[in-house]
């Protein structure tokens, strides 16, 4: 597995949606209803030069909205049989390292209450809470990560 990240290209479309609905899946038991990044237009993402994978075949990848004052992360991904190999710091740095390429001084994400492990995984890397709130039937918390200073190891 490379470890390189490039621009997603239209044949890497299957292969986002199996990676996001295979890193996604097993919370939809636990939150009650299908996570948005699975309902999402992967293709539309795509065509608009936002997705962002890593791996050949793709086993990580980041879906990024550039704003007028930071860097959206809407979605991280990591197939499951990827996931503790360092490939989530890889795309955290690899988001952060964007958005300074970009001039934005900060990175925003959110997460599904009920997803423990993404808040424990953003807080490590720098990540403060902005708020809590629930949107439609989703009860997410809001992260945001200033980047004022070079990224620590």
């Amino acid at each position: 597995m490379t470890q390189d990240m490039r621009l997603a290209v239209s044949s890497d479309v299957p292969w986002v949606k199996a990676v996001t609905d295979a890193a996604y899946h097993h919370y939809i038991d636990r939150i009650g209803l299908v996570p948005a990044p699975m309902e999402a237009d992967h293709a539309a993402d795509v065509a608009a030069g936002r997705v962002f994978v890593a791996g050949d075949p793709v086993v990580g990848l980041v879906v990024l909205r550039t704003e007028a004052d930071h860097l959206y992360l809407d979605n991280i991904a990591v197939h499951p049989d990827a996931q503790g190999t360092g490939l989530g710091r890889l795309l955290l740095g690899f988001v952060e390292s964007r958005a300074r390429e970009l001039g934005l001084p900060e990175v925003r994400l959110l997460t599904n209450a009920m997803m423990w492990e993404n808040q424990k995984l953003y807080e490590r890397y720098g990540y403060e809470v902005v708020e809590r709130r629930v949107d439609g039937p989703y009860d997410r918390i809001h992260y945001r990560k200033l980047l004022n200073s070079p990224p620590n190891g």
